[in-house]
């Protein structure tokens, strides 16, 4: 079995991963080894690797070295005692962090593909989710809409929750009101997003949410995602 394939996650989810999101992947494949050279992730000849990237390769070798540059600048590698060189081995914040990885929410991959999602989403919300962290996801989707309704509308950070959905979306003279819609739509748009904010964003902020499943996860997130599309001036 391919090593790298055994411990990575998916290819086309490794590309687009920040060097912070990468970084748990390359730990632990470190820990199946004990130490190992860095270098080693630069050199063709590792078949493994080949393999896993691909015609890849090269994005894959820096993205890979641009984690191990993060976990030194953490102090999650080390030297390793004995070894001369660039040999590395996790240390004890390293492990600490090793055991506690979701790596099994990286599993519910496909339940949230790129495609279809506002950047936003893809950004900052997407890699919470892999990382089975969902209750923050939740929050930093529907926090993002926030976000975009307050810039969108022009207000200000004293603006915010459902008084701001309220305000942008007020039937009569709501900035971001279709003036062209019927009376009933303005104010199903109104109750639209300021029960979207009151439900979803509100209860995940104040306290941790038990128990929510990945697709009841991205059902809340997909909710977000139309929001945000139905505002961004920019799509």
């Amino acid at each position: 079995m391919n090593a790298f394939a055994n411990i990575f996650p998916p290819l086309e989810l490794m590309l687009e991963m920040e060097p912070e999101e990468l970084a748990p992947f390359v730990l632990k494949h470190i820990s199946t080894l004990g130490s190992i050279n860095r270098y080693n992730y630069t050199l063709s000849t590792n078949p493994d690797l080949s393999e896993y990237a691909g015609g890849n390769l090269r994005q894959v070798q820096e993205n890979i070295m641009e984690s191990f540059a993060w976990l030194e600048r953490e102090l999650l590698v080390a030297p390793s005692p004995g070894q001369t060189g660039e040999w590395r081995i996790l240390t004890r914040k390293g492990k600490k962090l090793l055991e506690e990885e979701n790596f099994d929410a990286y599993k519910s991959e496909g339940l949230l593909p790129s495609d279809n999602l506002h950047p936003i989403i893809v950004r900052k919300v997407k890699p919470l989710f892999l990382r089975g962290d969902y209750d923050t996801a939740i929050f930093q989707a529907f926090k993002a809409v926030e976000v975009m309704v307050r810039r969108t509308g022009k207000y200000t950070k004293g603006d915010y929750g459902v008084s701001l959905m309220r305000k942008a979306f007020n039937p009569t003279d709501g900035k971001l009101t279709n003036t062209h819609s019927e009376q009933s739509e303005k104010q199903a748009m109104s109750d639209l997003f300021a029960g979207a904010i009151g439900l979803f964003k509100n209860p995940v902020s104040h306290r941790d949410i038990e128990g929510i499943k990945p697709q009841e996860a991205v059902d809340y997130i997909s909710v977000a995602n139309c929001l945000l599309k139905m505002v961004d001036p920019d799509l």
